[in-house]
């Protein structure tokens, strides 16, 4: 048997969107079709329908991986069955909402962490999820819809994807869907239109869903010679003294104390990073930047802001230097 070590990680495909109903699960499900009818082993390992015809009609011909049930609080639920994915190993496994929050009781806390483990048994992920999930998004989705969302991606979960495929659909033609129940219940419809689907609400989201879409592609496009399909290394810059700047040119510097605002800024700080300089080539993805801290008056004060509101330090890669016990600069630099 081989070494799990030396198994190729899996890839991840990303199908984006900016409401429910859009079509990300049809879409996902229709492509799966396509690669099983192509020879291509392929497993459903979990898709939720919510009564949609058209979508549990695409999901006919495909293997479905059994769900696990959890009893919870004198109820039944069904969640992903991970272990069974892995013991069945397909080439591609299908998996709906990425930022699904499973039941207590599961083995992990989020489905995408569930799909993570999929990937490094080698196995090729395809996933559905909104544009409002992404971590560094939360404040601005929350500008733009007055809605808190709860269940987040962090954004290197998206940044790993090879590929994003943005689904989309006008407003108008969203809002007829849900309108004739193509979306949801008819007795959720005038609570959904009253809230996320107003109509400026969905223009708003679909801009931002596409501006994200191309975003990633341009980093991946940065980091591939698509005309020779291999990966190249990222041109290092010459200092007119004839030297080689391997530095990144800019960094953001971001001024937090301990007020409930410093989860907010962090995300917007990590957004303004992550647009404002180029990522080094896939190949060294891996290298994660370090935390860098410095705590001249107080060795763990800093830590406790971070965790009091929230913020996971891994999701984002901050240099963090304490200059007083209640104020820290953080600095954000992409490394190479």
């Amino acid at each position: 048997m081989s070494d799990p070590a030396d198994t190729p990680r899996g890839s991840l495909k990303v199908y984006l969107g900016y409401a429910a109903g859009v079509g990300k699960t049809f879409q996902m499900l229709s492509d799966g079709r396509a690669a099983a009818q192509g020879a291509v082993d392929v497993g459903l390992a979990y898709f939720q329908s919510h009564a949609r015809p058209d979508t549990i009609e695409q999901a006919q011909g495909l293997e479905i991986v059994p769900h696990r049930e959890i009893e919870y609080r004198g109820k039944t639920f069904q969640e992903m069955d991970t272990e069974a994915v892995l013991c069945r190993k397909p080439s591609i496994a299908l998996v709906d909402e990425l930022a699904h929050t499973n039941i207590p009781g599961s083995a992990r806390n989020k489905r995408w962490e569930d799909v993570q483990a999929l990937l490094d048994a080698g196995i090729e992920v395809w996933t559905t999820m909104n544009v409002q999930h992404i971590e560094s998004l939360n404040d601005q989705i929350w500008q733009i819809t007055g809605i808190q969302v709860r269940e987040t991606v962090p954004d290197g979960i998206v940044r790993q994807a090879a590929e994003i495929v943005a689904v989309d659909v006008t407003p108008d033609a969203l809002l007829n869907r849900l309108k004739r129940g193509a979306v949801y219940k008819p007795e959720m419809v005038e609570k959904a239109l009253a809230g996320f689907f107003k109509g400026s609400n969905l223009g708003a989201l679909r801009e931002l869903t596409l501006r994200q879409a191309a975003h990633e592609v341009d980093l991946r496009q940065s980091a591939y010679d698509e005309t020779r399909a291999f990966q190249i290394p990222r041109i290092p810059e010459v200092r007119p003294g004839g030297g080689v700047d391997n530095q990144p040119k800019e960094r953001i510097l971001l001024h937090i104390t301990a007020d409930p605002s410093t989860a907010m800024l962090i995300r917007r700080g990590r957004r303004v990073a992550d647009y404002s300089m180029p990522i080094a080539p896939r190949s060294s993805c891996t290298r994660r930047p370090n935390w860098h801290n410095y705590h001249p008056r107080n060795g763990k004060r800093w830590k406790s802001i971070f965790d009091s509101h929230g913020v996971d330090r891994s999701k984002h890669g901050f240099s963090v230097a304490a200059i007083s016990p209640k104020q820290w600069w953080i600095s954000l630099a992409k490394i190479k």
